[in-house]
């Protein structure tokens, strides 16, 4: 796992595993899950990350989040 966070662009990407993402899915306000082709999430994204002030401000359903979604790709 990596996280990187970027000041030019206000985000901060939480990388879970190598990949090409073919699919992405807002899952919150600013916050967007990266997918594979065999629909695993590679990375979380969040937009305005300077914004987030606690975690709940983002209410994620990681279960839900790590779940493989259908590839429609």
């Amino acid at each position: 796992m990596q996280i990187k966070y970027s000041p030019e662009a206000d985000a901060l990407v939480i990388t879970l595993r190598k990949g090409k993402p073919v699919n992405s899915r807002d899952i919150s306000e600013g916050v967007i899950v990266h997918y594979a082709r065999s629909g695993w999430p590679l990375e979380i994204e969040i937009l305005d990350a300077s914004r987030v002030a606690q975690l709940d401000d983002v209410n994620v359903s990681w279960k839900e989040m790590l779940r493989p979604q259908e590839s429609g790709v």
